[in-house]
């Protein structure tokens, strides 16, 4: 226990002072990044003083890897400088065993990293992005035009020119009705859809219904009172939902890949970056493990040696964690293999290093 104390006496205001100067750099570098937008459009500095606030939280999950990283190099490059670490192996103690409670307490950091991210930056990201817009004064796109929707397993597909939000209307409506076997049932032209929030479903005005008669040719026909009962696929299904998994949280990315499973749509990049959330968060955990089985391989230059051993170990984490997102994003490996891949690679690679580090 004392010797646990000690090592984070030594490592915690290491921690504290680079994520405080990394969030620091990170504030900075966002405030250059939009001086002149912020001058030419007169944005108050309350203002921007806010934004910058608002912004603080991604900061923190930007730098928190990185200050984790220097300061678990930093902390093992004093010990190894002091002898501290020959004294500890003189006593009987493995490197190992010395460095146990800092690997606990990375996993649990990444264990809190999640609910950190999800529950703390996501809705602070969102409050700096509308501040930031409204304030630069950029539109965001909520175009509803063009719309195509698949519903009922494919039994049903939707085409509307335009859908009109406030009014829960579709205007110019194409649908496409087939049966049970996808063989074509009918084909229904109308002039608008309203949504009726009592019955559940679209009433269409201005209707026109064309079925295949026996020679196979389209003919008029009335709408089948059983297929109307079916149009009731929710208004919010053909809002602009086109939504950045990666910026939302973990509840409201779900949501948004049953919507796509449900229409039809592709989800394999918005699975693969759901699972994603779920794996990124230990990097923390990867970086320590590496610092820790990386760092005093050199007998000169330890802190420069180490730290970029450390750095480039952590960099290949990143560059293959970007190829397997872009693998599982075209389908050649699955959503959960791009998301974990990395992870379990690193891990092994990192229990690899531990097996063989000085002891």
């Amino acid at each position: 226990m004392k010797l646990a104390g000690y090592i984070f006496k030594l490592f915690l205001p290491l921690l504290l002072g680079a994520l405080v100067l990394f969030c620091l750099a990170f504030e900075i570098v966002d405030l250059f990044m939009n001086m002149w937008k912020y001058l030419s459009n007169n944005v108050p500095v309350p203002v921007i003083l806010k934004i910058l606030y608002l912004y603080l939280p991604k900061t923190i999950t930007f730098s928190l890897p990185l200050a984790i990283l220097f300061a678990t190099c930093y902390m093992l490059c004093i010990l190894s400088s002091q002898n501290e670490l020959v004294a500890m192996f003189a006593s009987g103690i493995s490197y190992i065993k010395a460095m146990l409670p800092l690997i606990i307490f990375s996993l649990l950091l990444s264990v809190g990293y999640f609910f950190f991210e999800d529950k703390i930056v996501v809705p602070f990201y969102k409050q700096y992005q509308e501040l930031k817009n409204s304030s630069l004064n950029i539109e965001v796109d909520q175009n509803n035009s063009n719309v195509v929707i698949r519903s009922h397993d494919g039994q049903i597909i939707y085409k509307a020119d335009v859908y009109e939000d406030g009014n829960k209307q579709l205007n110019n409506v194409l649908l496409l009705v087939r049966n049970d076997d996808k063989t074509l049932n009918c084909i229904i032209k109308a002039n608008n859809g309203l949504w009726n929030e009592e019955l559940k479903r679209w009433i269409l005005s201005g209707t026109v219904t064309y079925r295949l008669d026996e020679n196979g040719d389209l003919r008029y026909s009335l709408l089948n009172s059983e297929i109307e009962l079916m149009f009731d696929e929710p208004p919010e299904t053909f809002r602009n939902n086109l939504v950045d998994v990666e910026a939302v949280t973990v509840k409201e990315g779900k949501e948004y890949i049953e919507y796509l499973r449900r229409t039809g749509l592709p989800s394999s990049e918005a699975l693969s970056v759901y699972y994603k959330k779920y794996s990124f968060p230990f990097v923390i955990f990867i970086v320590t493990l590496l610092a820790i089985g990386l760092s005093g391989r050199s007998r000169r230059n330890v802190i420069i040696i180490s730290m970029i051993l450390s750095v480039g170990a952590s960099v290949l984490f990143y560059v293959l964690q970007m190829v397997t997102m872009l693998l599982a994003k075209f389908g050649f490996v699955t959503p959960v293999a791009g998301a974990w891949f990395p992870v379990i690679v690193f891990f092994i690679i990192s229990l690899i290093l531990l097996r063989y580090s000085k002891t």
